[in-house]
């Protein structure tokens, strides 16, 4: 919405990692510094961490643009609780070897082999294995074990460990990962941004969408988006994000501090509205989910009793959907009609063109609340579904 109005190619402030917007700040600048002395000793692991959203997998991007593929090849991970099994799998899937059906020693021959031929074609192979915190200690066992693998006295494979700053903890106390560490070439913590950098930041992101000056920014606000984001810069794009769409609602030419106070009310009424909704009973959140969505004309059988589920229902909060970018929209909405019926109080001048949009904003924001409880149905009968078909196996 304000990308069209302030006439954007692009959305300057996504939260996806996107290396095209990767701006150096000064912490930033230092972890790449260890990281390439790192990856020229070619050997063992390299450890980056930082707080959620500090940018780790958005530096890491940015730096495997730079990687000729004809020096290097480079698997990816983004791991979840996973054994040392099933990560030695994802390990050899993320090199484009087809080890399903294998069992573990035959994927680590599988990857052992193309490390092997990787090296003789003179390549060397990295290993970027994201969300670090979550892998157990079976599985980092496993990550260790294969930087064993060499050819002569020549390491075959180094490794790339981004995680949370729980990960730099338990790297650092755990006696079981005491042969690990001894193998860390490289080690750095991405702090967040200097209250210098933010103004910086925001402007460079926005440079890369074709913003011309317009709307401008009030220079006090910089400090104050610093102070409310932590300087982490996924909460200044959450923020700056919140300021333009607040903008073009209330068609300013000039984001002020008074804009930033209503943003940052209104982000923390939704934060609490969030967590009452997580507090909600499971089977008033399932009812509510239910009320007024269509039912799929297959599904004509009773529901069954909530104890023949084999999962509990969803909470209305956690919307689940194919598309999550419909609930980012909804918020978006949900706060532009927060910002016009405030802007029609304060302007009678504009009261009929504010009116209209409102009623727009909430028939698109009905439109996709009804489409999410339609979903949200699907999902329950799906779950009652299986519930019977487990109970019929059992029997």
């Amino acid at each position: 919405m304000f990308d069209q109005y302030y006439g954007f190619s692009g959305r300057p402030f996504q939260l996806t990692p996107d290396p095209t917007f990767y701006f150096e700040s000064i912490t930033h600048r230092k972890a790449l510094s260890y990281l390439g002395y790192g990856m020229a000793q070619g050997e063992g692991f390299i450890v980056i961490t930082g707080e959620i959203g500090s940018g780790k997998s958005t530096m890491v991007a940015h730096l495997m643009k730079k990687v000729d593929p004809n020096q290097m090849t480079v698997g990816q991970v983004v791991t979840s609780n996973l054994d040392g099994s099933e990560l030695v799998h994802l390990v050899a899937q993320s090199f484009g070897l087809d080890v399903a059906g294998q069992d573990k020693a035959s994927a680590l021959g599988a990857i052992e082999a193309f490390l092997h031929e990787e090296a003789r074609d003179g390549r060397r192979c990295l290993l970027v294995v994201d969300e670090a915190q979550n892998l157990s200690f079976e599985a980092l066992e496993e990550l260790r074990m294969m930087s064993n693998f060499q050819l002569g006295s020549h390491p075959l494979l180094q490794q790339l460990l981004l995680g949370q700053p729980e990960f730099k903890q338990t790297l650092a106390r755990h006696d079981r990962l005491e042969q690990l560490r001894q193998r860390v070439i490289a080690a750095y913590h991405l702090t967040p941004m200097e209250v210098q950098e933010v103004a910086p930041y925001i402007e460079h992101r926005l440079s890369l969408v074709n913003w011309k000056g317009y709307p401008s920014f009030d220079p006090k606000i910089f400090p104050a988006i610093h102070e409310a984001s932590g300087g982490i810069p996924r909460r200044v794009n959450q923020i700056a994000t919140r300021l333009l769409l607040m903008g073009a609602v209330e068609q300013r030419s000039k984001i002020d501090c008074a804009m930033l106070t209503d943003v940052i009310e209104e982000m923390a009424r939704d934060s609490r509205a969030e967590k009452a909704e997580e507090k909600r009973p499971l089977a008033s959140a399932s009812a509510s989910a239910q009320s007024p969505a269509p039912a799929p004309t297959q599904s004509t059988s009773p529901s069954p009793e909530p104890s023949s589920a084999p999962a509990p229902a969803p909470r209305a909060s956690e919307h689940p959907s194919p598309q999550p970018q419909s609930t980012l929209e909804m918020d978006e909405l949900r706060s532009a009609i927060a910002t016009l019926t405030r802007a029609i109080e304060g302007s009678p001048r504009t009261e009929g063109d504010l009116k209209d949009r409102v009623a727009a904003l909430e028939k698109r924001l009905e439109e996709q609340e009804q489409s999410v409880r339609y979903l949200l149905q699907l999902l329950i009968e799906w779950l009652d579904k299986e519930g019977r078909a487990n109970e019929s196996r059992a029997a």
